[in-house]
């Protein structure tokens, strides 16, 4: 193809095409610079975003529509929700933020599935991470109509009654899966919400842990003190969903959603994790009777919480092929710095260090299907890869860590300022996607083997 202008092209038709080139390259979205400084392996990055300067995005979610691809953010230091233009993954664009009027309200949890959002009320946490418990709060759940994908418009929001919701499950269809605090339950327990008229959700059913309920007793197993509940979200199979619920990984049967009932449960705390972070979420691996677990770090965001003082944390595997009875398969292996890293371990860092989020939006289209590689955010340790195609041996096949966060935006960590990579999601293009509590939003691709 030509790419010069023939000596019989009239001036005006000249002048006229080289105006469109220029007007084009003048209006081509100005990519964010991506920061320098990080390191990886058998990863790079490709983009970045700084989200009009709102560092601290946390759980993301996915839509293609058309020829573009948008990018759903919720978020851990301001109210409300970002839309990010991702048809290009160089060039990361902001569309619009979406404010929540409400003080003192976490923002951070999200589904997306067809033309329906999900998204998270809470009350903000305290003890350091910027909320007040004596304030007013919003909580519950809001239903967006995504029709106009970036003109979300809002049909119903749905209240508990209590401090609201934490992360919610929604594969399409009639019902929502909410880890939801109720009143008269200790924790978070799972409420099943029908949203076949989401303008008009309701309670279709309820099912928590033995000892939640005033007036039960105690939960038997998990470790005294802390609390238990269910951390979501729920991940649905037909008429199972598998909880990562506090001390325990639990299979119910929900063919009846009114009355769920338990088919398995496999007891992790201890000596795994604390309170209903032992047990933070589950993936299930298709095309096997594999079930991804993994506990949550807490330790290390203050300065009197050192880093890995807590007890070990959990990433495995589990069998579920006798779904009455799931045993462990394996550990995955603990992530190491690298040779030239100025500490011996992750725990000398700063910040917390361990697992914390997985590619969970398995019910997506827009999702890379779950295959034999697990994407697991690591907090300070950033993003890690591992290949479980041999699930008795599984590896680290790569790992990418942001750089030093130059400025603090939000509270935590209190103590040393370090990156604490938080959430992860892959689209089915091979972009991999992660927010950080200082950074905006890192764009990645695997390279190598």
């Amino acid at each position: 193809m030509r790419r010069y202008v023939t000596a019989d092209w009239p001036l005006k038709r000249t002048l006229c095409v080289l105006a469109i080139v220029v007007f084009a390259v003048q209006w081509r979205p100005r990519a964010d610079q991506i920061p320098p400084g990080w390191t990886a392996d058998n990863m790079t990055a490709v983009g970045y975003s700084d989200l009009d300067g709102r560092g601290g995005a946390f759980k993301m979610a996915i839509k293609n529509v058309g020829d573009k691809w948008y990018l759903y953010m919720g978020h851990l230091w301001h109210r409300g929700w970002t839309i990010v233009d991702v048809t290009d993954p160089t060039a990361p664009t902001m569309v619009k933020f979406i404010p929540w009027p409400q003080e003192n309200t976490w923002t951070l949890q999200m589904e997306v599935h067809g033309n329906l959002m999900i998204t998270a009320l809470e009350r903000a946490m305290g003890s350091g991470w910027g909320g007040d418990p004596d304030k007013p709060f919003d909580e519950g759940v809001v239903i967006w109509d995504l029709s106009d994908p970036v003109n979300p418009t809002q049909l119903a929001h749905w209240k508990t009654g209590s401090t609201g919701t934490h992360r919610n499950g929604y594969p399409g269809g009639r019902y929502a899966y909410l880890a939801a605090n109720m009143p008269g339950f200790q924790g978070y327990i799972l409420v099943i919400l029908d949203i076949s008229d989401p303008r008009k959700p309701r309670e279709a059913g309820r099912w928590w842990l033995p000892g939640q309920k005033e007036g039960e007793p105690p939960i038997e197993s998990g470790i005294p003190g802390v609390p238990n509940g269910l951390h979501g979200p729920a991940i649905i199979d037909g008429n199972r969903a598998y909880l990562g619920y506090g001390p325990a990984v639990v299979i119910l049967d929900i063919s009846d959603v009114s009355k769920p009932e338990q088919i398995g449960r496999l007891d992790v705390s201890p000596p795994f994790g604390l309170g209903m972070v032992a047990v933070h979420d589950v993936l299930l691996i298709p095309g096997t009777s594999l079930l991804f677990a993994n506990s949550e770090s807490v330790a290390g965001d203050s300065p009197a919480s050192a880093s890995c003082d807590e007890p070990a944390l959990m990433a495995a595997l589990i069998d579920i092929k006798d779904p009455t009875s799931p045993r462990l398969v394996s550990l995955l292996p603990t992530p190491r710095p690298a040779d030239d890293a100025p500490y011996r371990s992750f725990c000398d860092k700063g910040g917390r260090f361990g697992p914390h989020n997985t590619n969970l939006g398995y019910h997506s289209p827009d999702v890379e299907p779950q295959g034999n590689l697990l994407y697991v955010t690591y907090f300070n340790a950033g993003l890690r890869v591992f290949d479980i195609a041999n699930p008795r041996m599984p590896r680290e096949v790569a790992w990418f860590i942001p750089p030093t966060p130059p400025k603090r935006v939000g509270p935590i960590p209190s103590g040393r300022l370090v990156t604490q990579t938080e959430d992860v999601l892959v689209d089915r293009r091979g972009y991999v996607y992660i927010t950080d509590k200082q950074w905006g939003l890192f764009v990645l691709r695997l390279t190598g083997r």
